[in-house]
């Protein structure tokens, strides 16, 4: 049995948006639309649904929030045929359905869509993800908005260590010190030289997610936070 979260802001019950829920035997809790991400978490569901079928941009933008809030669970989206023609990859759902899903589609397409988020979670213990940066250190590549960066094997490094660590403020010596090591001779200056080139390579979109604390050092930033951060 799975515990499916319903997001919805319909009076209806879950079984008149989608019948066949009430025919298979999983665990279904409705949340409005608005719930914060870790609320819906904290119950722990297998499956989050989204009802599309009334707001479609609401539910988009609801998609939207979750996936980049790193929500765990696989997110399906309940859309009538209109919708259907709307929705496209960067509504970041990983799945679609007709209210009028029949149930054994029903089960098929919960059941493929746990175990593809479990394969990612497995695979995930070698991915960052932070805002629109996603670096994987299996493969040593980095990409912004889906698009491959091309760095150097220290702007890499630089990246990764700032990444890991979103919100906290280094001092060009502790970047220095983990990065290029203790036995690096080079003055702090390198790593101004790196940040440099680094936003550049991040673009004038995106160059605002590492800022300059004045008089310390360097941070990484959230998307959220990163709009009062000091370049």
């Amino acid at each position: 049995m799975m515990r499916i979260a319903l997001l919805s802001d319909s009076s209806a019950p879950y079984n008149e948006l989608i019948p066949s829920l009430d025919l298979l035997s999983h665990e279904v809790q409705t949340f409005p639309q608005s719930v914060q991400t870790g609320a819906l978490e904290s119950n722990h569901p297998d499956v989050i649904m989204i009802d599309a079928t009334s707001a479609l941009v609401g539910a988009r933008n609801t998609a939207q929030m979750l996936k980049s809030g790193g929500v765990s669970a696989p997110v399906l989206m309940v859309l009538t045929e209109g919708g259907m023609a709307a929705v496209s990859a960067t509504w970041l759902v990983d799945d679609v359905l007709l209210p009028g899903v029949g149930p054994a589609e029903l089960e098929a397409r919960l059941r493929l869509a746990t175990a593809q988020s479990q394969e990612s979670a497995d695979e995930d213990d070698s991915i960052i993800k932070s805002g629109a940066v996603l670096i994987d250190e299996a493969s040593y590549t980095a990409r912004l908005d889906g698009a491959p960066l091309n760095l150097t094997y220290k702007e890499f490094e630089l990246l990764k260590f700032l990444a890991q660590h979103t919100g906290r403020v280094f001092t060009r010596a502790q970047l220095l010190s983990e990065v290029w090591g203790y036995d690096y001779y080079g003055g702090t200056r390198t790593v101004d030289v790196h940040v440099r080139r680094l936003r550049s390579k991040l673009g004038t979109e995106h160059e605002h997610l590492i800022s300059t604390v004045r008089n310390v050092g360097y941070c990484f930033n959230t998307p959220k936070s990163s709009d009062k951060s000091d370049k």
